[in-house]
């Protein structure tokens, strides 16, 4: 622990950041939000195109359905995400974990998802143990603020105890959150299988794998 620098942070997306897309369980989520929205009574015809807009209009179809529809947001998290089977489909991952413990930063978790789907996930890859909170979405509270709102990135300083931006780093899968990270003046990694050059682009740093990390951050590393 003597190595770490204590005022540097690192803020971990986990959904498609620390686990591959390609587990698909972004395809299985998208399943029960529409099956969801079935049962509250959106037909099958606009059921994808109303779930899709409030995604793009209010950064998570949940939102939508509050402002929109009042459903209860603790049963759509149950039904939703608390009904993918993540123990199934997630596994240590031991690659991940050797990388994070290397790393000479605070670590901290940073996710739309609820609290207990991200506490799953990261007890699912092996590596709850290694991050020292979670910035969560509350499904429960009104106007919940989310990635890419700058309330968002406020809540997670102000949640890990950090007011310095320059001494914010931070990795996800969506070249939006990634974004709106840079603009704040953190240093962001967008991590996307679909990359084709790894090291920097014009804006961002960039990697296809969580894994290849230490590839553009060496400086933080052991």
């Amino acid at each position: 622990m003597d190595s770490i620098q204590p005022k540097r942070i690192f803020f971990f997306d986990i959904d498609n950041c620390l686990y591959a897309p390609d587990l698909n369980i972004a395809r299985m989520m998208k399943q029960r939000i529409y099956a969801y929205g079935r049962k509250i009574g959106l037909d099958e015809a606009s059921v994808v195109k109303t779930c899709g807009s409030y995604y793009r209009n209010y950064g998570l179809s949940v939102r939508g359905l509050v402002m929109h529809h009042q459903i209860d947001p603790v049963e759509f998290d149950e039904q939703v995400d608390g009904s993918l089977p993540l123990e199934d489909i997630i596994k240590p991952d031991v690659e991940l974990r050797a990388m994070l413990e290397s790393i000479k930063t605070r670590r901290w978790a940073f996710t739309n998802a609820g609290n207990n789907h991200a506490r799953r996930v990261l007890k699912c890859l092996g590596i709850a143990d290694l991050f020292e909170g979670i910035t969560y979405c509350d499904y429960s509270e009104p106007d919940f603020p989310c990635k890419p709102e700058r309330e968002a990135y406020d809540r997670a300083m102000c949640e890990a105890g950090v007011d310095d931006a320059q001494l914010c780093y931070f990795a996800d899968d969506s070249a939006k959150n990634v974004e709106a990270a840079l603009n704040l003046g953190w240093t962001a990694v967008l991590v996307s299988p679909a990359i084709r050059t790894m090291g920097a682009d014009k804006t961002h740093l960039q990697i296809q794998s969580i894994h290849q990390l230490p590839t553009v951050l060496p400086q933080l590393f052991n």
